[in-house]
């Protein structure tokens, strides 16, 4: 079978690229920038990245992210000069000691610099042998057939590309989106921000601030990166006038004196400033090929989300593209990254939508604010807190609620737990098959997986409890099912009774929570997640038709009910 063509080196192509290749899947990588270094990679300071646990987790498995990034002691809100809030972070907890009380609070975001990460993602992809990177590559046409896709490039190496699959993580800008004809409304310019990266010493070490209301402009966020740095982000006011060298200085100075009493010692790393524009593609698979990260939609309410969303693309394609590639792939399976994917991200932007303008004080605010954010100043702090911790409507990870990969119905003998089918599991520690403990999302990605709360587990060594009680019974039945699947136990699960059985997608969503062995409701569960038998291809493909290229465009899908406030604006 042809290689997975992906087309962007940025973080979220070198992401998938790197999931693909880990599970056997070949890839070649069409990155625009010359081998010949005469456009180097820009490293800004100010362009920074928050990635929430379920995203820094991702990262983590593949090896990169932590180490040139850093996670937080705390998160405090203050509004002018009085504390509102504090949440403390624990250190990351050790699966072999889960109840070590060092592990105390939740975890920390992981706050990297984009070319840091961008450096250690392509590091670990140079090290796979089954990516061909290709520099100065730039895409011009793009043909599909029932069997691939065939991409023609402009450059060094230009030539026909053929591929089993193709991915546009190209960016806003993104010229696989405008070959496909997908459309991309919504808005420009929702907010905007002035940012500037600095090192100094700063009253809360390690701790991120949220200070709204602040001696100047309406709110500034400091987060801190590693080395004693700093990103600062001032929310400015609506318009389009122009943040002038002096002006940044000033805001830099008078935030420096409110925190610290009077300006002390900085050094000035870069400065910037960026807006935030909430867009959607209609589309984000047209047969073969598909859409991720900026390529797709751009938003960012508070600032640093962009990225964050694109990785959760990645988590949600890649397994799929795995069992396609290996195992071959239905339409339901296909079609689900664009409804979930896109569900979620009509989600997030209806929120910021429905929510900024009270928190922000615009128009119409004193009515939305006594309806939907209750406790008036008090509320939207929380709200605005929340979002940056990712939590709540502007931040929470998405729940599949309406997926094609869920049971037609709960499936017989299904009991409740702490986690909703549909949402991210939590992070518990397991037992895997060769003995280690390990956290739970640290076994995502490949197979499906089938956790076993059986308490007690842990004082018996592995050779005692694999033959005994519920085991043999569960492991013939994953041997039945119609995809690979993973057996783990866990001492505990939240909400869970012993001999519950957790059935998990590779990207850590649950599909149910069982009262013990069920061979034909586990069976059930796996063929649902791999969106039931492969069909074979034909020239009809769903979501778009093939044969798509700059002269031939298929009809538009939405992939979702419904459309965002923001689209709505903009196809009037």
């Amino acid at each position: 079978m042809d290689p997975v063509i992906v087309v962007g080196a940025g973080p979220v192509g070198l992401t998938l690229a790197l999931c693909l290749t880990r599970h056997d899947v070949p890839v070649i990588l069409l990155d625009e920038a010359p081998a010949d270094g005469t456009a180097p990679r820009e490293e800004r300071l100010s362009r920074t990245a928050v990635l929430r646990p379920d995203t820094a987790a991702l990262l983590e498995r593949l090896g990169c992210g932590a180490a040139e990034g850093t996670r937080w002691a705390g998160w405090r809100t203050l509004r002018r000069r009085a504390l509102v809030a504090r949440v403390p972070f624990g250190a990351l907890e050790d699966p072999e000691d889960p109840e070590d009380p060092e592990d105390g609070g939740e975890p920390s975001p992981l706050h990297v610099p984009q070319h840091a990460l961008t450096r250690e993602l392509r590091a670990a992809l140079a090290r796979e042998d089954k990516v061909r990177i290709v520099p100065g590559a730039r895409v011009d046409t793009l043909r599909q057939d029932p069997a691939g896709i065939t991409v023609h490039t402009r450059g060094s190496e230009g030539m026909p590309w053929r591929g089993s699959y193709l991915v546009g993580c190209d960016g806003s800008r993104s010229t696989v989106r405008k070959l496909l004809g997908a459309r991309f409304p919504g808005r420009t310019a929702v907010e905007r921000y002035a940012v500037a990266a600095l090192r100094a010493e700063l009253p809360w070490p390690g701790e991120a601030v949220l200070h709204r209301s602040p001696p100047r402009g309406p709110e500034v966020t400091a987060r801190p990166l590693p080395d004693g740095m700093w990103r600062l982000d001032w929310l400015l006011p609506p318009g389009d006038d122009l943040v002038t060298p002096d002006a940044l200085l000033t805001l830099v100075r008078d935030s420096l004196g409110s925190w610290c009493g009077e300006v002390p010692p900085y050094e000035l790393l870069d400065t910037g400033v960026h807006a935030v524009h909430h867009r959607l593609t209609r589309r984000m698979r047209t047969g073969r090929a598909f859409l991720a990260g900026d390529a797709a939609h751009l938003l960012g309410a508070l600032g640093t989300q962009g990225l964050d969303e694109g990785l959760r693309d990645v988590e949600n394609l890649a397994w799929k593209l795995v069992l396609a590639w290996h195992q071959g792939a239905s339409e339901a399976l296909l079609d689900s990254y664009q409804v979930e994917r896109r569900g979620a991200i009509v989600a997030r932007l209806r929120a910021a939508d429905r929510f900024l303008p009270a928190v922000r004080d615009q128009g119409g605010w004193r009515t939305v604010r006594r309806t939907l954010v209750p406790g008036a100043v008090r509320g939207h702090d929380e709200l605005l807190t929340e979002g940056h911790l990712g939590r709540g409507p502007l931040s929470a990870p998405f729940v599949h609620t309406r997926t094609p990969l869920a049971p037609a119905a709960p499936p017989a003998g299904s009991v409740p737990v702490a986690t909703v089918p549909g949402a991210p599991v939590e992070d518990v520690a397991v037992t895997a098959p060769d003995g280690s403990v390990v956290g739970l999302r640290a076994r995502l990605g490949g197979d499906l997986l089938v956790v076993l709360v059986a308490p007690g587990t842990g004082v018996w060594e592995r050779r005692h409890w694999l033959s005994a009680g519920l085991m043999p019974r569960l492991s013939a039945a994953l041997g039945a099912l119609p995809m690979r699947a993973e057996l783990l136990v866990a001492e505990a699960y939240p909400g869970a009774a012993a001999h519950t059985v957790l059935v998990v997608r590779p990207d850590g969503h649950l599909v149910a929570a069982l009262s013990g062995v069920r061979p034909a409701e586990l069976y059930g569960c796996a063929d649902a997640v791999r969106g039931g038998s492969a069909a074979p291809t034909t020239s009809g493909e769903s979501a778009g038709a093939p044969g798509t290229s700059a002269a031939g465009r298929g009809a538009e899908a939405t992939g979702a009910p419904g459309g965002t406030p923001s689209e709505a604006t903009a196809n009037r």
